[in-house]
């Protein structure tokens, strides 16, 4: 078992290298492999090597922080689906499903129409407000989920559905009335990477490689989580905290994530089944391949969104959905045993 894991892990790495790779060369601008890595090389070390100015731009300012991003925000994603999926026991438990995606919207929609200008933590103005309409979703919903002290999975997945269509709601009236910033609203909510930068990866990184650590300590919970809370319950595990403590680590990684890309959905729904499939149940393996897998494939994707219609760019989020919904209703044909 410990020699599949190494191999998987192996493949898993390799896979992300090369997905790094590609999305630094590929573009509008050619640049060979070996100059890209040149540059970095060159960049990391202050070497002056043979490079071309315009190159080491690109690579530098471009090219590198999105692609950074974009693996930022892939880990996170499949993270946080495989902590929900255990959480909830739950197969199509993914990020969003406590209205994480709808409160991000709504805090986007509000500071995109009322034109609000500034910033904070170096990132714009736009991605606070969803970054902090993320989090007062999740709070809410934990806070009118809490039944005596508990908080029933049930009543937290409908809480998050019924906070999650209000604020639909309140950002299509948002575009009813504001006409001018359709576009741009609708757009956000398509998610992509066109505004990365070095600053939105330090601000993404700060909280999402926090919680993914956070997260990753309590993986052998989650193993026990899987048979009920009874039985965890009985092999010491205090259900009630792990669950308040887990949701709020994984509403802060997802909050952080979607307020620099906007809603990219089926990255942690598709990638942790995918890895479940091939390396098994064990959480504390899974977690690491499904950090490792969303990685490389939020990377490969934009890299796709960006290059497939060059010079026009799709927004990440169709071509994760292009891809994940077909191969996801593939995988549930092929292996009903899945879930």
């Amino acid at each position: 078992m410990n020699k599949r894991f190494y191999f998987l892990l192996t493949l898993s790495i390799i896979f992300l290298f090369i997905s790094i790779l590609t999305g630094l060369v590929v573009g509008s601008s050619d640049i060979s492999p070996l100059e890209a890595l040149n540059i970095l090389i060159g960049q990391v070390f202050n070497l002056k090597g043979d490079m071309l100015p315009s190159h080491a731009i690109i690579i530098m300012n471009i090219r590198l922080p999105r692609v950074i991003l974009a693996c930022i925000v892939g880990a996170g994603l499949s993270t946080v689906g495989l902590t929900y999926q255990a959480v909830f026991r739950n197969p199509l438990a993914e990020p969003y499903i406590i209205g994480v995606s709808s409160g991000a919207a709504f805090g986007a929609s509000v500071a995109i129409a009322f034109s609000f200008a500034g910033g904070l933590w170096s990132i714009g103005i736009t991605n606070v407000f969803a970054f902090a309409g993320a989090l007062a979703v999740s709070f809410v919903a934990l806070a009118i989920s809490r039944v005596n002290g508990r908080v029933p999975v049930n009543t937290l997945l409908l809480s998050g559905v019924a906070l999650g269509n209000l604020l639909t709601a309140g950002m299509s009236l948002i575009m009813f009335f504001d006409h001018n910033d359709m576009q741009q609203i609708v757009y956000w909510t398509m998610g992509s990477f066109v505004s990365a930068s070095w600053d939105k990866v330090i601000f993404c990184l700060t909280f999402t490689a926090a919680g993914i650590v956070l997260l990753m300590f309590h993986t052998w919970e989650l193993n026990l989580m899987q048979f009920g809370d009874e039985t965890a319950y009985g092999l010491g595990v205090d259900v009630e905290r792990l669950k308040r403590k887990l949701v709020i680590i994984s509403s802060l990684v997802t909050a952080a994530c979607v307020s620099v890309s906007g809603i990219i959905g089926f990255v942690g729904l598709v990638v942790p089944h995918v890895m479940r499939m091939i390396s098994g149940y064990d959480n504390r393996r899974l977690f690491i391949l499904s950090l490792i897998g969303g990685a490389g494939f939020m990377c490969i994707t934009d890299t796709i969104s960006r290059c497939i219609l060059s010079p026009v760019e799709i927004p990440v989020g169709i071509i994760t959905a292009l891809m994940g919904g077909p191969f996801f209703i593939y995988l549930l044909k092929r292996n009903k045993g899945m879930v």
